[in-house]
């Protein structure tokens, strides 16, 4: 049978192929059977239709059809939409680019006006020496002619008293000045000096009343410098950041029994406490028990993956809600720019931009941090708080030990655990290396299914030099270890207080 024929032609073929003479007849006629006649003429001669004929032709000449031409409508309200917003952010960008022009131009005209006021002001010292050069020597003469008696008498008493009387006037005028300056000085001192009282006042009530309320600890003169004890307070606090003090695993382990923090809780409550230690307790090697290792390492790095994860996903509401407003104000302007920089996306591309602003799986995240520092324990880990092994080729960093001679890279150091967190992040979401990471991650969340660490593991193979192998090791990891039960955790509002007394 041939390919693309309608309906009816295909009923007409088996008509032929079972010799209906029937039917035959009719088109010898040249009559026009409907559809339905010779469907009721191959029933009677007991001619089986195939299910496909229909389902095929209605699929061809109906659905597909439909079903492109309801695509294309909406492709097409999309994009005009999107041809909307970006005319209205290309209005906006003018109004500022011409605000900006306009006060760059004011500032200019001031900067000019101001050089030539301070060239007149350098002009006038020449202008007052020759001035006064030049009436020295006119009264020099003048006394000199007195002196040898070239002119009368008569003229020369004129002389002197109109010399005198300028004299007098000019000191006169100068004197009123001077003390209608001194009067206004003494008006201001008085003007400021009551606010002042009046500021002292309102301090000394706010302090007292911040005193009532917060009620903060006396600074006592230090003593004798003890081991860091801890103390539980049941006060509800927003997070937790503990100090760099060098603690012990055993003070670490301690601490999160406490304040109550255990893995099991977190797996069944999905719900983790906001305590962000500063660095890794430097003995955690030391610990016998594996299990007890691993657990310690995932209590410390756990708060800080989910607290930015959180961070990202907040400034991707916000980027939606700002995407479909016509008209942004100054504010939301500058935090779009700040996050167009941040993430390395071109100037008005927000598809790009919400595109790598999106979490990271807290699996992966773990599996990585775990390969990557030893669990805690590598060089990197302790002395530059590196947890993620990135390369850098500038000063900052730590150079590995078995180097080769050829390579110059260093291990990218940072202050504190969380920035190391941040930076790793920031180099998934924009680096061209993790692209396909990027775009299966959009896939996955334009389909709603769960973005899991396991499902994106096979894009990392450009993380190490090892490819393939290194992303099994990375499932190997995350299996192991459960570590897609984390997930979905998030921070809990609120925790005990700790405080660490040295």
């Amino acid at each position: 049978m041939k390919k693309k024929l309608s309906y009816r032609d295909k009923l007409l073929e088996l008509a032929y192929i079972y010799n209906v003479k029937e039917i035959q007849d009719y088109t010898k006629r040249r009559k026009d059977l409907t559809i339905g006649q010779i469907e009721l003429i191959l029933k009677k001669n007991k001619i089986i239709i195939p299910k496909d004929f229909k389902s095929n032709f209605f699929k061809d000449n109906f659905t597909k059809p439909f079903s492109k031409l309801r695509n294309n409508i909406a492709d097409y309200k999309e994009e005009k939409i999107k041809d909307k917003n970006r005319f209205f952010r290309k209005v906006d960008n003018y109004k500022h680019d011409t605000s900006r022009k306009v006060n760059r131009g004011i500032n200019s005209l001031w900067r000019m006006s101001g050089n030539i006021g301070v060239n007149f002001l350098n002009v006038l010292p020449k202008l007052g020496t020759a001035v006064a050069t030049f009436f020295g020597n006119l009264f020099t003469d003048v006394f000199n002619s007195i002196y040898n008696q070239q002119i009368d008498n008569k003229s020369a008493k004129n002389v002197i008293l109109g010399f005198f009387v300028v004299v007098g006037v000019t000191t006169l005028v100068i004197g009123g000045i001077n003390t209608y300056k001194n009067l206004d000085l003494i008006k201001s001192k008085i003007e400021t000096k009551k606010p002042e009282t009046i500021i002292k006042k309102d301090t000394k009530k706010t302090e007292t009343q911040t005193k009532q309320l917060t009620k903060k600890p006396e600074v006592k003169p230090k003593k004798e410098i003890k081991k860091p004890e801890l103390k539980v307070k049941e006060k509800n606090v927003t997070e937790v950041i503990l100090p760099d003090l060098n603690l012990k695993t055993e003070t670490v382990i301690q601490l999160f029994k406490d304040v109550d923090y255990d893995l099991r809780k977190v797996r069944n409550e999905k719900l983790v406490k906001p305590i962000y230690f500063t660095q890794f307790p430097r003995d955690l090697d030391n610990l016998r028990s594996v299990q007890l290792k691993k657990e310690t390492f995932i209590k410390i790095v756990l708060p800080l993956i989910v607290a930015e994860n959180e961070k990202i996903l907040d400034d991707r509401k916000k980027l939606k809600i700002l995407s479909e407003k016509k008209f942004t104000s100054d504010i939301e302007k500058q935090w779009l720019r700040q996050k167009l920089l941040e993430y390395k996306v071109k100037k008005g591309d927000l598809d790009q931009l919400m595109l790598r602003m999106d979490m990271i799986p807290v699996s992966i995240a773990l599996a990585q941090a775990a390969k990557e520092s030893g669990w805690g324990t590598s060089r990197f880990a302790l002395e530059g708080n590196a947890i993620f092994g990135q390369w850098t080729w500038d000063g900052q960093g730590i150079a590995p030990l078995k180097r080769d001679d050829n390579k110059k890279h260093k291990i990218l150091k940072f202050p504190i655990l969380r920035a190391s967190v941040k930076a790793y992040k920031n180099n998934l979401n924009t680096h061209k290396s993790y692209s396909k990471f990027r775009e299966k991650r959009k896939s996955l969340r334009n389909k709603k299914k769960n973005i899991t660490g396991l499902d994106l593991t096979d894009t990392l193979k450009n993380y190490a030099q090892t490819g393939s192998e290194y992303t099994k090791i990375l499932n190997q990891i995350i299996t192991q270890n459960r570590l897609s039960d984390f997930e979905p955790v998030k921070l809990v509002n609120s925790v005990k207080q700790v405080e660490l007394n040295s």
